[in-house]
């Protein structure tokens, strides 16, 4: 019952932010971009035809289809879609580092809640870049210069906030492997990290259609 509603709750998330993005104009949808392969697709064959070309294309899809039918076959929308459930699971994640460091025991396991801290802090930078990247998609406008320029700033934040979920994993390092902070932290972070990952290869396959 508590997952069926986490992923309401996400699921809900996702679709506010589409709702405030504008139609996409004519010059981000044309036709000429759009294979014949595209076209005998349904939503969710794109979903899982779009996700076999990320690193984690399971966690895609899962992660995804849901969100099929809003996709609607455009890779402008896949690209905000696939933000949007990369900062509700940032945001998630910052929420559970933050409540780990406030219980956590100093004098027990000194080097861990250290890495537990530095994690916190690189989360929050995370989500702060991925908030602006997913605010930039719903922005986006303009002469093909400044498309191309918006489009490289969203490649530059949302790289910049997979370095920094990289960075939370990297400070458990000289942690114990058998450390149950350790592992628990780590496998929350590498989920994050993986549909970031997702989110910023949909974002340079866009960026190179404009």
């Amino acid at each position: 019952m508590k997952t069926s509603c986490t992923l309401c709750i996400l699921f809900t998330t996702v679709l506010l932010h589409l709702s405030l993005i504008p139609a996409p104009s004519a010059a981000l949808l044309d036709p000429t971009t759009v294979s014949s392969v595209d076209i005998v697709l349904d939503d969710s064959d794109y979903i899982r035809s779009s996700c076999k070309t990320t690193l984690y294309p399971d966690t895609c899809y899962h992660s995804l289809n849901h969100y099929a039918t809003a996709v609607q076959q455009d890779p402008g929308r896949l690209a905000r879609v696939a933000i949007g459930v990369s900062l509700a699971k940032a945001k998630r994640m910052s929420a559970f580092v933050s409540n780990l460091s406030r219980e956590a025991d100093y004098g027990a396991q000194p080097r861990a809640v250290a890495a537990l801290h530095d994690c916190f802090s690189v989360f929050g930078d995370a989500v702060d870049q991925i908030r602006d990247s997913l605010s930039q998609m719903r922005t986006l406008g303009g002469s093909s210069e400044s498309l191309r320029f918006q489009m490289s700033n969203v490649q530059t934040w949302m790289s910049a906030a997979l370095s920094n979920e990289d960075t939370c994993t990297d400070g458990f390092e000289d942690v114990s492997d058998d450390e149950p902070l350790k592992l628990d932290v780590c496998n929350r972070a590498g989920k994050v990290k993986e549909v970031t990952s997702n989110a910023l290869a949909f974002i340079n396959s866009f960026a190179n259609k404009i």
